[in-house]
C-alpha cells in the first residue's frame, strides 16, 4: 500500500463536470493498494497520515499533523501508484489490487477515516477523475507501511 500526500491550499475532484470532493487547506492524499494489501495495513496508513507533521506550527517549523492545522483531507484512489516502472518503458499494473477487491477495501477505509477524521472528501472509485488542486510548499512525500 502506497500513498502519496501533498500539503494543498485547496484540491477538487471533479468527474463529468460534478465536483465530487473538496477541500481548502489540507491534504490531499492518493492511495494505491497492492495485491496483499488488508484493512489493518490500510488503518496503519491512515493514521500515519493522520499524525504526519507537514504543517507550519508557530515556529514556522513542520511541527503540526492534519487535526492540529485544522485542515481536511481529500482522499483519492490511484492504482497506478501500484506500477512497476523499473524496466521498459511500459508501467506494469500486476502489483496492483483487482479492481472489485481494491473498491471494497478503499471503501472501508474512507469509512475508518471518516471515523478517525471529521472533514474528510473522496473522489471516485476507478472513475476518470479530473484533480485540481493548488500545492502549499510544494511538499509532498511517498508514504507505506509494512
Amino acid at each position: 500500500m502506497r500513498a502519496v500526500i501533498q500539503r494543498v491550499l485547496e484540491a477538487k475532484v471533479v468527474v463529468e463536470g460534478q465536483t465530487t470532493g473538496e477541500i481548502q487547506h489540507g491534504l490531499l492524499v492518493f492511495l494505491g493498494l497492492g495485491k496483499a494489501d488488508t484493512l489493518e495495513k490500510g488503518q496503519k496508513l491512515i493514521d500515519k497520515i493522520l499524525k504526519y507533521r507537514i504543517f507550519d506550527d508557530e515556529q514556522g517549523k513542520m511541527g503540526w499533523n492534519i487535526s492540529q492545522a485544522n485542515g481536511g483531507i481529500l482522499l483519492v484512489s490511484q492504482f497506478t501508484l501500484m506500477a512497476q516502472t523499473q524496466k521498459g518503458l511500459r508501467p506494469d499494473f500486476g502489483p496492483a489490487m483487482p479492481p472489485v477487491e481494491a473498491k471494497a477495501l478503499y471503501e472501508q477505509l474512507v469509512t475508518y477515516t471518516c471515523q478517525q477524521f471529521a472533514h474528510v472528501q473522496t473522489g471516485v472509485f476507478a472513475a476518470d477523475m479530473k484533480v485540481h488542486l493548488v500545492n502549499d510548499g510544494p511538499v509532498t512525500f511517498n508514504l507505506e507501511v509494512e
